[in-house]
């Protein structure tokens, strides 16, 4: 069976996002250098060992600029970093070095600080050690005093401690690497917002320069006719094109109407145009229409092109949903997917929870290839046509979502739990039953009491520590609901 990963054509291939950039600075005293002639060599091959794992981390790019022994190479240092545009700053203290090294270098970039003490193996050799050969595990020692001076600065900082082979340490790095990748993708993000306010939705409601002031980023206001005139363009034979490729990825059900296939396949060519066109990193759209007007049959011929976009890496949301397609975003460039969901039952006899939506779906972590289904009656929603319908692949997983408090700040929310196996409903929605350990009653209870909107991403993995980072490094408050 072709898989979603195996399907051919352009209109799943993932679209580029921009790749992270991280700045390296390594350091100790210039002092040390003429009193321990082996000791520089040592870190230096210590910090070319971190520059190798950094680029292992993932599809990053390292701005490494080298070795810095005294306050004036570090100004030199801070001003390449600060040329470089970095999204994260990672300094590593190889030994004792004094904060006036690394100081100008968090100030003047802009960009989150990671500072990494790792001494070369797990503890020393007491015996045979001299002077020489302890300084070379001496990175905590400067740790508190960078961390004084940062705090009396106002510069936010972390730190990872532990030696050069940690995997935990590894790990933790790759954690605020992987955030701070979030963080970029949020801060030069084009999010589309079309159409208009599912009517009544208040929790949905969100201000536009919120999303920049708090996010970063900047939202595409665009009208149902700027796809109307992208969809008019659209050829017969791409058309076909686009029907061949719903072939390959998706089962038919017996449901699917070839015309309303047809207007889905010509309405996803379009929508491919209008990403392109505007340069959108994710799209949230709902327009209500009235008696089978042209914009209606837009609105209602969007699910097969949204699930596709969102698989390629462009997360699309339904009723206007600005902060779940926000969300879905986030958990795609965590490498968790992100489907659009909401609550949709209880199962107090399997402890489960029964969450998923109508609309467009992340085809990439369904369970198996998801079901194309049609629908004479979307509820709540004007119009009809082809649906996708799956669950979420059975392991762990996390809900996202992105609330809002009383005085206007954002809140990231997010929860762990299991999909596990069991019947689902057959309505052409994604639906996933999650176990959260306890009481499905108590964990709903205390999920809605978190301020998240009634709308939130389902992705694959546990990542709830993920995006505690990315919270940290936006400056917004994060809630694990656990119960």
């Amino acid at each position: 069976m072709t898989t979603v990963a195996e399907a051919r054509g352009s209109a799943l291939r993932r679209v580029t996002s921009r790749r992270t950039t991280v700045g390296l600075v390594a350091g100790g005293l210039g002092a040390y250098w003429p009193q321990f002639p082996d000791l520089l060599p040592q870190l230096q091959r210590s910090a070319a060992r971190v520059s190798e794992r950094l680029r292992q981390v993932g599809d990053i790019d390292v701005v490494d600029v080298g070795f810095i022994s005294d306050a004036p190479e570090g100004a030199v240092a801070a001003e390449k970093l600060r040329v470089a545009g970095c999204d994260l700053i990672v300094g590593f203290l190889t030994t004792y070095m004094t904060a006036s090294m690394l100081l100008p270098v968090a100030q003047r970039s802009g960009a989150p600080v990671l500072l990494i003490n790792l001494q070369p193996t797990e503890k020393m050799d007491h015996e045979t050690f001299d002077t020489g050969a302890w300084l070379a595990y001496c990175g905590a020692c400067p740790l508190p005093e960078m961390a004084n001076a940062f705090e009396r600065a106002g510069v936010d900082f972390r730190s990872v401690s532990g030696y050069l082979e940690d995997e935990r340490a590894w790990a933790r790095i790759g954690r605020w690497v992987k955030a701070a990748g979030v963080r970029g993708a949020l801060r030069h993000g084009r999010h589309g917002l079309m159409g208009h306010l599912y009517p009544g939705m208040l929790d949905v409601s969100t201000d536009l320069t919120s999303v920049s002031t708090q996010l970063g980023g900047h939202v595409e206001v665009l009208e149902l006719d700027d796809l109307r005139v992208r969809v008019e363009d659209v050829t017969d034979a791409q058309v076909g094109e686009r029907v061949a490729l719903a072939q390959e990825v998706f089962d038919f059900d017996d449901t699917v109407n070839p015309d309303d296939l047809a207007w889905g396949a010509r309405v996803s060519v379009g929508l491919d145009r209008l990403v392109d066109d505007f340069a959108l990193d994710s799209l949230a759209y709902y327009h209500r229409g009235l008696n089978g007007e042209q914009h209606e049959k837009l609105g209602a011929g969007m699910i097969l092109g949204a699930s596709l976009l969102t698989a390629r890496g462009v997360p699309a949301a339904g009723e206007y949903e600005l902060r779940n397609s926000i969300a879905m975003l986030v958990m795609d460039r965590l490498g968790a997917g992100g489907s659009f969901t909401e609550l949709q039952a209880l199962n107090f006899s399997d402890d489960v929870v029964e969450m998923g939506h109508d609309g467009p779906a992340h085809l990439a972590i369904s369970s198996r290839r998801p079901l194309l289904r049609g629908l004479g009656v979307y509820h709540g929603k004007r119009g009809w046509g082809v649906s996708v319908e799956f669950d979420v692949k059975q392991g762990p997983v996390t809900t996202f979502g992105i609330g809002q408090r009383r005085d206007g700040r954002y809140v990231m929310v997010a929860s762990e739990g299991t999909v596990v196996p069991g019947p689902l409903l057959k309505i052409g929605n994604t639906t996933s039953r999650v176990d959260f350990g306890c009481d499905p009653g108590e964990w709903t209870d205390a999920w809605s009491a978190s301020g998240v909107d009634h709308h939130w991403a389902l992705g694959t993995g546990h990542r709830a520590a993920e995006l505690k980072a990315v919270a940290e490094l936006l400056g917004l408050e994060f809630v694990q609901v656990r119960v």
